[in-house]
């Protein structure tokens, strides 16, 4: 019941405010080019090892799906706002988008080539992430890679914390603790990029982006 409550308290927050976030973040990869990097070494292993396909999960507004789809990904979004899918379908067209959850998804075992997950974790209660992380690998086919973005705990003894997110309560992570769940769930890591906070950022915790591969 909590995890449920949690999951539509975010869909109810994240419907309330999707105009306004899509306006703040939809020129966010402007200037991050840490950010554009990862984005782009994703996209090339992705498209090295099949078709391309790739599931944006917690898509948002879609302004990073159409940046995959930019570097030749077959990507297409999933995120469980309706407000946020209504808007990325109306800013890109030519894109799919669809609403539903990480947990659960109706995409096929093994069907694409990467999952992207960007932030999207961090609304989640710890109890409820191995599962979602079984989910991403259920639907990668052998080879396929995800790219999992999440902001860093700084303390191992801890390695979840609460925060109080702008839109809804939210998890930090420690780094090598949410690889050890990688690995339970079938993936391994394969790279690690990790970004220290900037004096200018509103809150200063360390980012991080694992590249995890499907065995």
């Amino acid at each position: 019941m909590v995890e449920h409550d949690a999951l539509s308290a975010t869909r109810e927050a994240y419907d309330a405010v999707a105009p306004t976030y899509a306006q703040l973040f939809r020129d966010s990869l402007r200037d991050r080019p840490l950010d554009r990097a990862i984005l782009n070494a994703f996209a090339e292993v992705v498209n090295a090892n099949g078709d391309g396909q790739v599931a944006d999960l917690g898509c948002g507004p879609g302004h990073i799906t159409s940046y995959l789809a930019e570097l030749g990904t077959t990507a297409f979004g999933v995120d469980a706002s309706p407000a946020m899918v209504e808007l990325a379908r109306h800013t890109y067209p030519d894109l799919r988008f669809e609403v539903g959850s990480m947990a659960a998804s109706d995409i096929a075992d093994g069907a694409l080539g990467g999952v992207l997950s960007r932030w999207s974790i961090i609304h989640t209660p710890p109890t409820e992430l191995p599962s979602i992380l079984r989910e991403f690998s259920r639907v990668l086919a052998p080879g396929g890679h995800l790219l999992l973005g999440f902001s860093a705990s700084d303390d191992a003894s801890h390695p979840t914390q609460l925060f109080d997110h702008t839109v809804a309560p939210a998890y930090r992570w420690w780094p090598d603790h949410l690889a050890a769940l990688l690995r339970e769930s079938g993936l391994s890591e394969v790279a690690r990029l990790v970004r220290e906070p900037q004096p200018t950022d509103r809150r200063q915790f360390q980012e991080v982006q694992l590249l995890a591969r499907r065995a």
